[in-house]
């Protein structure tokens, strides 16, 4: 099972560069082209998902947001840089469809209140009386 594996991970790397090969052929565009493009998208992801990661948390731990939503968000967006990074367009297909699935609509990415994800004390919580010291 172990050498199944490893012969899997080993040659999905050359049958992906095969597969580059042949649709430079296909389109007339350099292997280069290729590669560099995939290489710079990857490298640009990665940078500015390094920058968002560090926001997300922050507004997750102040309870503006919640803190699986950040990490899933950053997490996919890391796999499908990474992914971009390798070189073949097989690989860069998996990012791209990565990066386009639908994960956290319907949720918005506005601003909210300090309060929001926190639990406020509602009237029904608040003890209303008058205080007597009693000796």
């Amino acid at each position: 099972m172990r050498f199944v594996f490893l012969a899997i991970v080993l040659a999905f790397p050359v049958l992906d560069l095969y597969a580059t090969v042949r649709v430079a052929r296909w389109t007339g565009v350099p292997v280069w082209a290729w590669l560099g493009m995939s290489l710079a998208g990857g490298i640009y992801l990665l940078a500015n998902e390094r920058v968002a990661f560090r926001a997300n948390i922050a507004a997750a731990m102040h309870g503006e947001q919640p803190v699986l939503r950040g990490l899933l968000d950053s997490g996919r967006k890391v796999l499908a840089g990474l992914l971009l990074l390798l070189p073949g367009v097989i690989s860069d297909v998996l990012g791209l469809i990565l990066l386009s699935l639908p994960l956290n609509v319907g949720r918005s990415y506005e601003p909210q209140g300090a309060g929001v994800g926190r639990r406020h004390a509602s009237r029904r919580d608040t003890l209303d009386g008058e205080f007597r010291r009693l000796e």
